[in-house]
């Protein structure tokens, strides 16, 4: 075994620069000729600034102590904030399920042998779901519970500040897909384990990642958008997607804003506009030609699905789906429909459900059975022979494994894709994307390296293996990845290898293969190659 993977739970609080490493060639091998670089150093200037003690990367920037008391003040906040997590007041959302895995986990790991993150690794101890759990179910034992004999009966951890700040560092060495919890026999969920950690840093210590906080939940509540686009500056850009998309694709549409009483409205993850506007034209299209009564809203953060709250931090999550909520109520529309973001889903149906008021629980459903219902319509025309090419489908965690929303978009391919082909293992035992719980969004020092070596490994082995008959650059492939988090993330694993040149591979959302193959649309919506 690798001295890499050789990591004890006792050593989580040990006095050493690093825990752990995860050596490249202990990596888990990609079908084909892949090659992966040492890793690059974290800068001295983060080093210097913030705790980096577990491993290669640093992604939550823990303060580094710099005097006896700033460490006593981090382990006892750390505490207070766990006991809070731990009471019906403070945790009603999810208190009932994290004492479930706190004390009925049989430690049998079977949830190693599903996370992707433990297989890429080469199985490194640290990466096991339930090493995080497990130190902090001691903790939770120990100084929470205050169990007789805690050490003995539980096993015994030093709570010092390197205890704490690896504990809050590892809680980002998760993408948080929940892939563990559907494999436990007893559903204990690990993935919820680290959610919560992460929610303590942020709402009892005021540390959160820049990119989930500052530059994400605070500039919606702030502009309406975490891309820092206000009302106005959406509605421009949505008129400029209509005139564009109108000219190139010969279908006159316009996009309808704040229509009362619509049946529907829709939001989308407002960084589709800035990255993909061709998803936010393609709603547009079939809702028109679908004859649907839908509107969008210019209501502050009513036109940007994206919630980060649901990532690391029950208060701004609450703020942001509120606002989502009432723009519905005050237009008096029938229901909220999320356009293709799957944290979204999340966020606004099965966490909304435990944290909107009666008043605003207005019904909020997911576009995949509405667009299903439109393609088998017969309303619109449609020449599959458009989408012959190989086409396979990404399930985005949140959407499949969480709602158990599979169907739907399954049906709309196999109409309208002749080559479509499954990822395997695919629906609700799907890999993620690697870019889950926010790392898509993180660029930050040497993290991308973490998204390609380990997170995003899984998932572009199950893409290479979905066309192994027809690898190369020969022939022109797309994978389908209905959610706006899963295509940041894909996009950016294509390019660090290469493979829109070597494999001929694009990507994208469904809506586009919709688009792609109706008849009153010119042929060529989906662009490849130099196009794309």
């Amino acid at each position: 075994m690798s001295k890499s993977k050789m990591v004890k739970i006792s050593d989580i609080s040990k006095d050493s620069d690093k825990l752990t490493s995860v050596a490249v060639e202990d990596l888990m091998p990609l079908p084909g000729d892949f090659e992966d670089k040492e890793w690059d150093e974290i800068p001295e200037e983060t080093r210097e600034q913030y705790a980096c003690i577990l491993d290669d990367v640093n992604i939550l920037q823990i303060p580094l102590p710099k005097t006896t008391k700033e460490e006593e003040e981090l382990v006892n906040k750390f505490i207070n904030g766990m006991r809070k997590l731990f009471t019906k007041e403070d945790n009603w959302t999810f208190l009932t399920m994290l004492e479930t895995t706190m004390e009925y986990c049989a430690k049998c790991n079977t949830c190693s042998d599903s996370c992707h993150l433990f297989e890429a690794s080469g199985e490194n101890e640290m990466y096991r779901p339930n090493y995080r759990t497990e130190i902090f179910r001691r903790i939770y034992k120990k100084y929470v519970k205050e169990e007789p004999l805690s050490r003995w009966r539980n096993g015994d951890v030093d709570l010092n500040w390197r205890t704490v700040a690896r504990i809050g560092e590892l809680a980002y060495r998760c993408n948080i897909c929940r892939r563990c919890a559907q494999t436990c026999p007893i559903g204990a969920d690990n993935a919820l384990v680290a959610r919560e950690i992460r929610k303590i840093f942020s709402q009892e210590m005021g540390i959160a990642t820049p990119e989930l906080h500052k530059s994400g939940s605070m500039l919606q509540l702030q502009y309406g958008s975490s891309t820092k686009m206000n009302k106005l500056i959406v509605r421009d850009n949505i008129d400029f997607i209509d005139e564009d998309f109108s000219e190139e694709t010969g279908y006159e549409f316009k996009t309808p804003w704040d229509v009362e009483g619509a049946d529907i409205l829709l939001i989308h993850n407002a960084g589709e506009i800035m990255a993909w506007p061709e998803n936010i034209a393609a709603f547009s299209i079939i809702f028109q030609a679908a004859g649907i009564s839908w509107t969008l809203s210019s209501d502050l953060a009513a036109y940007d699905s994206i919630n980060y709250g649901v990532f690391y931090d029950d208060v701004q999550f609450a703020r942001t789906a509120i606002l989502q909520a009432q723009a519905a109520t005050r237009l008096g529309v029938k229901k909220i429909v999320l356009g293709e973001c799957g944290h979204a889903h999340k966020a606004l149906t099965v966490i909304a459900d435990r944290v909107l008021p009666e008043p605003l629980k207005i019904p909020r459903e997911s576009c995949f059975p509405i667009l299903r219902d439109i393609v088998m319509s017969g309303k619109i025309k449609f020449d599959p022979e458009r989408n012959n090419f190989p086409v396979t489908l990404h399930d985005p965690c949140n959407i499949t494994r969480l709602m158990g929303i599979i169907k739907p978009q399954r049906e709309i391919v196999k109409k309208l894709c002749p080559q479509f082909r499954e990822m395997n293992p695919h629906g609700p035992f799907n890999y993620c994307c690697g870019g889950g719980s926010g790392y898509a969004i993180m660029s930050r020092n040497n993290i991308p390296e973490w998204r390609f070596k380990i997170a995003g490994r899984k998932k572009l082995s199950q893409i290479l293996d979905a066309f192994s008959d027809c690898r190369g650059s020969e022939m022109e492939k797309y994978v389908c990845a209905p959610c706006s988090n899963c295509k940041g993330q894909i996009r950016d694993i294509f390019k660090r290898y290469d493979l829109f040149e070597k494999e001929q591979l694009a990507y994208g959302g469904l809506v586009e293969l919709i688009v792609n193959a109706m008849v009153d649309v010119n042929p060529g919506y989906i662009k490849w190659g130099e196009e794309y």
